[in-house]
């Protein structure tokens, strides 16, 4: 360094400050075992614990991990599915990883990754967590996680290229097709709901496309509830503020049915709720006013409407003081948290109290 100016000097000694491997050389300490661990994608699942657990997620664009506790039943069931699904996974153009942590165990991380239940599923996105709330058998688990590293936007050409994204799509996640729509006309808004939904552009199809999907002229963008049999058809206009609202209004079908997958897809709607509690969803007279909800949702999508039955699920429909007891059906108007309002059965007959229920503010 005779040659070199003091300069200079300052300048390499803060460079070397400003690396871990400098700071180790001028400390003298060397590189710690988890420092040198280098996490491979081999197609198994991955054990982490507090000493790896942040490395890991940085190491990996796409990580799914599973929270645990050895003596729970349903993290045994669930752990041979993930151990099926992890090779799979592995294989993908953008791989995921699979990975666990023993919760019970190493409390202190799941406190940090607020972890209240076991098991608890947690898909880690460049770094950033969303909890999974789909479904847990080895296929399913791979096909719904196939949505989180698919293509913005799908470009179809052909109706061989709509039908095959609509079936390998699933029927867990709604598809928003825009049938004569350019790219560029979604693309902000699929990157925004990725999370939420498909999407594709169809730029070649025929007349026999059209009738399928009920649309008579384009661009039209259709939404898709594969698991309720639904469809919706948007005309525009298209600019950024209506499409985002018809996408938003069509994320979940026209009648909700209340069970813990949907409720977890309730909170992030900001919609108030118009809830009808009934003694047992499958009964004919309930399937009747379903299909009563179904039209008043049409009429006003500024609402959500939903229904549980006091059979499937008791504690829900009770936190509304509903039981076998009470003079079912029940109607209620939700917030989402704890405030509700009880209306009339009649108000779904008469369309002036479809335009009333927007007005039902909680104090």
């Amino acid at each position: 360094m005779r040659g070199m100016s003091k300069g200079r000097i300052w300048i390499l000694l803060c460079l070397l400050l400003l690396t871990g491997r400098g700071m180790m050389l001028l400390t003298g300490r060397g590189l710690s075992s988890e420092e040198e661990t280098k996490f491979k994608i081999d197609g198994k699942v991955i054990e982490l614990d507090e000493s790896n657990f942040d490395s890991a997620i940085s190491s990996f664009d796409y990580i799914l991990v599973d929270f645990y506790a050895p003596w729970c039943g349903h993290c045994k069931r669930l752990a041979p599915q993930l151990d099926e699904a992890a090779p799979i996974l592995a294989k993908l153009k953008e791989p995921i990883v699979i990975a666990k942590v023993d919760a019970d165990k190493y409390s202190r991380l799941a406190s940090k990754q607020e972890i209240d239940a076991f098991p608890t599923l947690k898909i880690f996105m460049h770094g950033i967590p969303t909890e999974y709330y789909g479904p847990r058998k080895a296929e399913l688990l791979v096909r719904y996680l196939k949505k989180f590293v698919a293509p913005d936007v799908s470009i179809l050409n052909s109706d061989a290229e709509v039908s095959d994204f609509v079936e390998n799509a699933g029927t867990f996640f709604p598809l928003f097709i825009g049938f004569g729509l350019d790219e560029s006309v979604m693309s902000n808004l699929a990157l925004k709901y990725k999370k939420k939904a498909w999407f594709a552009v169809a730029k070649d199809f025929s007349e026999d496309t059209m009738v399928l999907y009920d649309f008579d002229k384009v661009p039209a963008l259709v939404a898709l509830q594969p698991s309720y049999n639904e469809h919706n058809i948007f005309y525009g206009p298209f600019d950024e503020e209506f499409l985002e609202e018809f996408i938003k209004q069509n994320f979940l079908p026209l009648s909700v049915p209340i069970n813990q997958d949907t409720l977890n897809l309730l909170k992030d709607d900001k919609r108030k709720i118009v809830l009808a509690i009934v003694e047992d969803e499958t009964e004919e007279k309930s399937q009747k006013l379903v299909t009563t909800l179904k039209a008043a949702a049409s009429a006003n999508r500024e609402l959500v409407f939903c229904y549980v039955g006091i059979k499937q699920f008791a504690d829900f429909a009770d936190t509304f003081e509903a039981n076998k007891k009470s003079k079912l059906p029940k109607m209620v108007v939700w917030d989402g948290n704890e405030n509700y309002l009880t209306v009339s059965i009649n108000v779904l007959k008469t369309r002036v109290c479809f335009f009333m229920l927007t007005l039902l503010q909680f104090s």
